[in-house]
């Protein structure tokens, strides 16, 4: 299938994804109605925006054209055609979706295992596509157990899931990515509206996502406040069954064991060198410089996807306020370039 095809029909999803999803009819609507009956986490707000940013940030032709044009054209027209297998988390709506993507505007063809926690949304935007281009049939196989038969991998999920991954898949190019979260670098000169754009950045998709924001690196003495007051429009995710036992539950943990705390009504944050926060808590970290906060992102680098800040820090991956879950194309998990490495399977 020629390159400008499979551009037409990317684009063309894009399209028909943001109408599919709402329409209760429609094989998409349908998932993504039962995907939290599937996936509580899975709510229809949370799926109508994952499609929204998949639609508006990735799938226009001119975002199609200027990504690929950044590449040689011989990653996009392989002499043979190798079978990728792609391993999808299910940590939030369509996670999966850019491996998805690269692999097949690449020209190669893909068998997906899907996540037991994806409520087939991925399976119906496959069929989608392939109504759109009926050529992808024999491009796109879904496996049913254990995917088989692949030249190549890319795996995502947890941190004890990438152990096993390495092992499996140790005789074959692999791409794996295991858990990271997105950092947060405050100087205590933010405005309302920017504290308001960062909450967005730790509360979307309740935070499952390796793009939110689980660590506040703040400067020593911050106060709080005007960030509580930022997050207050997100108040209402505590009225949510499971992140709700799950606030109950951490801040139950840290009044037993005297933990320091500011318990907001709806999040903890709480004082703690990890990156990795539970759900329904943030992490901080006071810095007595800004030189210092670089020191820890750097050192850390390898658990961080992303950093937010209003800073010019020099980061590959950092970001502005309420940016984090509008990655661009371009915008690789964990700094390594997908289309790289499928463009130069041998």
């Amino acid at each position: 299938m020629k390159l400008d095809k499979r551009i037409n029909a990317f684009s063309k999803l894009g399209q028909q994804l943001p109408i599919a999803v709402r329409d209760p009819n429609h094989l998409l609507g349908h998932a993504a109605a039962n995907a939290q009956h599937v996936n509580p986490w899975f709510t229809p707000e949370n799926v109508l925006n994952a499609v929204d940013a998949i639609a508006n940030e990735w799938l226009q032709p001119t975002e199609l054209e200027s990504w690929i044009k950044a590449y040689p054209e011989k990653y996009f027209n392989p002499p043979a055609a190798k079978t990728v297998g792609v391993v999808m988390a299910g940590n939030i709506p369509f996670v999966g979706f850019h491996d998805f993507l690269c692999a097949l505007i690449t020209g190669h063809k893909i068998n997906v295992k899907l996540s037991s926690k994806d409520g087939d949304l991925m399976g119906a935007v496959a069929k989608i596509l392939i109504e759109i281009e009926p050529a992808f049939a024999d491009y796109i196989q879904i496996a049913d157990g254990p995917i088989k038969g692949f030249d190549a991998v890319i795996a995502t999920g947890s941190d004890s899931s990438v152990r096993y991954f390495d092992f499996y898949f140790r005789n074959y190019p692999s791409l794996i990515r295991g858990h990271r979260n997105g950092v947060a670098l405050l100087t205590g000169n933010e405005t309302s509206e920017e504290l308001a754009l960062l909450a967005n950045d730790i509360f979307t998709y309740f935070g499952l996502g390796c793009r939110n924001v689980s660590k506040l690196l703040v400067p020593e003495g911050y106060n709080f406040n005007r960030l509580v007051d930022g997050m207050n429009s997100w108040k209402h995710l505590v009225n949510h069954h499971r992140y709700a036992n799950n606030y109950e539950y951490n801040r139950t943990i840290l009044i037993m064991n005297q933990s320091p705390h500011l318990d907001t009504g709806f999040v903890l944050i709480v004082p703690n060198e990890n990156i990795d926060a539970p759900v329904a808590t943030v992490n901080y970290q006071e810095y007595s410089g800004i030189h210092s906060a670089i020191d820890y992102i750097n050192v850390n680098d390898s658990k961080v996807q992303c950093v937010a800040t209003k800073t010019n820090i020099d980061h590959s991956r950092r970001v502005k306020f309420g940016d984090t879950q509008k990655p661009k194309l371009n915008d690789y998990s964990d700094g390594i370039d997908t289309i790289e490495f499928l463009g130069t399977l041998a």
